[in-house]
């Protein structure tokens, strides 16, 4: 049962290669959670299965949080899945497609590998496509009421949802006491990711992640593409921002229609074999 782990800016995702895994159609609930574990498993914020067949693109993939649910797409996934392709020799062009149950994206592979530009597709603030509860609409500026506080929000898709909260000053503290209700707010039919994002001047921003599903993270590609999109609607940015993180930044360059082009790192972290008795734990 072999794995392939790494991570982009400390968001880390383990890579299965369902040709080494025959008996499996996908993986199940309750071997994501092992595997995923950090003390019972390999441990990660993630699962990435694939290379999958796909009628458009030239790969396929599908992409599971560690509680077991599976995320329509991920920014730092689409990376760490490309360099995986390109080090297992199963690409040659540097260039190429991958499908998610989030759309087509495109990989461009540079320096060896290390860096990676995606095209994300583009975001979208429209209610029913991300989607948020009411009459059709672009979800900006907002209000929520969240536990002791009312925040001001935006919602946008980049084939994920999003909720997006400008402040002046955020933290970790943030993120991770108001991130869980949100996540799971009724505004949300199919839940949300959550970036609580400072604007720091025209090139900058800053944000702190709960990521649906996976809880808080140090860095996120959909979640730097949906906060970059959000305040160049809100006219606080221009078009090329620097998204900062935790675990370091991403380049993001909004185009037309809001279409995103997101460039960052990738690191190998390790390979190797899972056992058996790995599944004689259930978490």
């Amino acid at each position: 049962m072999r794995f392939h782990k790494y991570h982009a800016l400390g968001n880390d995702y383990i890579v299965l290669n369902p040709a080494n895994f025959p008996s499996w159609k996908t993986p199940t609930v309750e071997q994501i959670r092992v595997i995923c574990h950090r003390n019972f498993g390999v441990g990660s914020d993630g699962i990435l299965w694939g290379p999958l067949p796909s009628q458009q693109s030239e790969f396929g993939l599908r992409i599971f949080n560690p509680d077991g649910s599976e995320a329509e797409k991920s920014g730092n996934g689409l990376r760490i899945f490309s360099r995986f392709l390109w080090d297992q020799g199963l690409v040659k062009n540097p260039t190429f497609t991958v499908e998610t149950p989030g759309g087509h994206v495109q990989s461009v592979i540079k320096e060896n590998g290390r860096l990676i530009t995606v095209a994300m597709g583009s975001v979208n603030f429209d209610s029913a496509r991300i989607p948020v509860v009411g009459a059709p609409r672009e979800v900006i500026n907002e209000k929520i009421k969240i536990l002791d506080r009312e925040f001001t929000f935006c919602a946008a898709t980049i084939g994920n949802p999003h909720c997006v909260i400008p402040l002046p000053e955020i933290s970790p503290e943030l993120a991770h006491k108001y991130g869980p209700v949100l996540e799971t707010h009724a505004n949300f039919p199919r839940k949300t990711n959550v970036q609580f994002m400072k604007v720091r001047d025209r090139n900058n921003i800053q944000i702190e992640i709960w990521e649906r599903g996976a809880g808080y993270t140090l860095a996120s590609g959909s979640s730097s593409s949906a906060s970059a999109a959000v305040a160049h609607k809100l006219g606080l940015v221009d078009r090329s921002v620097t998204v900062h993180m935790p675990g370091g930044t991403i380049g993001i360059e909004i185009g037309d229609g809001f279409s995103i082009m997101m460039t960052g790192t990738v690191n190998k972290v390790a390979e190797g074999s899972m056992h058996a008795e790995l599944f004689a734990v259930k978490v």
